[in-house]
């Protein structure tokens, strides 16, 4: 128990320094991250394992507990509201719409109702979607103009990673209550559909810049899902599990090596912005990873301000962590944080509620 301890204790330090490591450096790194809570857990476990029976080894993982701790506030957090605002909140909401449900993924041929219904439910004043798609095909689901019409944002930025046929297009899209003055986007090096754009929203008197990204995904597919939870089927051989596994590992490690590479693009570009800066997105990674680390410098993270409870938004079965985000300002006060208790796709929206708005 011992030996086992001590090697929970390395694999949780490794795990709290792999956020300041580049994949880029060294991708196996990475891996320790995703294993942050757990490693979390059975280091307490043992702690209290230690403490029953009186042995000193418990100290070393109360030290490891304590370093642990500013990345575990990551990902629970308990949190009230002060007095109501006294003045008029600015509603920010990220969303990952999965295409509002294009190819019937939910086997509900309603879901893009009840996704435009949910949004107009929490209505926002700027709202970031990643997995964006629309049409112009007559007859077909013009998406920017259904958001326009229900969420009354009239000023809106959309960029295409594909567009298919001249008038299908994929990507990202910002949809804002008020002015966009100036817009633009960072391309990255691949052939996915992942994008991050740039909108400066002029809001009265104040101007911001926000950032809606898309990072690179692991790509799993259902096929991926089930040999996670079930691990191998009886019926498959042992060199179909081998290769099934350096499968995922492939597809985790060049996940892992695209998004350093995406982050150190949007960073820089970030560092040049003159405006205050509201940062939303699909990360495809948890907050014990270099992808966070590295966007969230210099900037505050409206769940770790005013979350409460797990704040997972994945919906789907694997990973069961917050891999959406939104980030501000330090000038910026969030007031508030709410993650949707329902949702039509395989993310929660999320909305910050900011209260230091200078609407003079």
């Amino acid at each position: 128990m011992l030996w086992v301890h001590y090697f929970i204790i390395v694999c949780l330090l490794i795990s709290i320094s792999s956020k300041y490591v580049s994949p880029a450096l060294f991708w196996p790194i990475a891996f320790f991250g995703l294993a942050f809570p757990i490693l979390f857990i059975i280091n307490i476990l043992f702690i209290i394992y230690w403490l029953a029976q009186f042995k000193p080894v418990l100290i070393f993982g109360l030290v490891l507990f304590f370093l642990s701790l500013p990345t575990a506030y990551s990902y629970v957090q308990i949190s009230y509201e002060k007095d109501k605002p006294k003045n008029k909140l600015l509603k920010v909401t990220s969303y990952n719409s999965m295409l509002f449900d294009l190819y019937n993924w939910t086997k509900n041929l309603e879901s893009r109702a009840k996704i435009v219904t949910n949004l107009a439910d929490i209505n926002p004043d700027i709202i970031c979607l990643q997995e964006f798609y629309t049409s112009e095909e007559k007859g077909d689901h013009n998406n920017i103009d259904t958001l326009i019409k229900t969420l009354k944002t009239n000023y809106y930025h959309v960029e295409y990673t594909t567009t298919l046929r001249g008038f299908d297009h994929w990507g990202v899209g910002t949809f804002s209550k008020y002015p966009i003055i100036n817009q633009g986007k960072i391309m990255f090096n691949t052939t996915s559909n992942n994008l991050c754009i740039y909108s400066d929203i002029v809001v009265n008197r104040d101007t911001f810049r926000v950032y809606n990204v898309h990072l690179q995904s692991i790509s799993f597919t259902k096929g991926d899902n089930k040999f996670y939870n079930d691990v191998v089927s009886e019926t498959k051989e042992v060199e179909d599990e081998v290769s099934h596994g350096k499968h995922i590992l492939s597809r985790l490690k060049r996940a892992f090596l695209k998004r350093a590479e995406q982050v150190e693009t949007i960073a820089l570009h970030m560092k040049l912005c003159k405006y205050k800066i509201i940062l939303c997105g699909d990360f495809n990674d948890t907050s014990a990873s270099y992808a966070y680390q590295k966007l969230s410098k210099n900037l505050k993270d409206a769940f770790v301000e005013k979350g409460n409870g797990f704040g997972r938004t994945y919906a789907g079965k694997w990973p069961q962590f917050r891999i959406d985000y939104i980030l501000h300002d330090k000038a910026l006060h969030c007031y508030t944080y709410k993650r949707s208790n329902e949702t039509f796709t395989d993310h929660y929206p999320i909305t910050a509620y900011f209260d230091n708005i200078d609407w003079n």
